[in-house]
């Protein structure tokens, strides 16, 4: 039999700073068997860095060719495309085709070697963004993780604080590539 996703519960706050942005979110997350919970709490980061009504969660793992946070324009073209970990840089290359703008938000310990490895490909997209999380900060973002949560997202100068509870995350991601389209 197979296994099912274990779904969460988040009631996000995010105040955007930068952008301005200020909106409440009541999600629902399936994290799949495979998921670990510090990979479902960076969507949940992509999420909260680019918030707004229209960004919705992909299908998760076991959907191919789909991104795992996206925004489509009024006529269903996709306007945003997240991408979370080290993904393959033929589907970077693919979804740049499709998208205005792509996002890839890494983390772990194998991201340094995969930067390396496709940085000069990847340079070569216009419209492609590249961050990555401190090892330390994606371990301590899954330390939130509750089948129920309550998250608090403040964003300012480049830097998010997520509060669940007593315990707040300082996140500082690191731009490896920026390029707008």
């Amino acid at each position: 039999m197979a296994l099912k996703a274990t779904i969460y519960k988040v009631e996000l706050d995010v105040s955007d700073m930068d952008r301005p942005h200020y909106g409440s979110y009541s999600l629902t997350l399936a994290r799949h068997p495979s998921e670990t919970e510090q990979r479902l709490m960076v969507r949940l980061l992509a999420f909260a860095l680019y918030a707004s009504d229209t960004l919705r969660f992909g299908r998760g793992l076991s959907t191919e060719n789909e991104a795992d946070v996206f925004e489509r324009d009024a006529t269903g073209m996709v306007e945003r495309w997240i991408d979370v970990g080290t993904p393959d840089p033929r589907d970077i290359r693919k979804a740049c085709g499709q998208a205005a703008q792509v996002t890839v938000l890494t983390y772990g310990r194998t991201v340094d070697v995969w930067w390396r490895q496709n940085a000069d490909l990847l340079s070569a997209q216009r419209n492609l963004t590249v961050l990555r999380l401190p090892v330390a900060t994606s371990e301590a973002l899954a330390g939130l993780a509750a089948r129920n949560m309550s998250i608090q997202c403040v964003i300012d100068d480049g830097v998010l604080w997520f509060t669940a509870g007593e315990t707040t995350v300082q996140v500082q991601p690191d731009w490896l590539l920026r390029q707008d389209a």
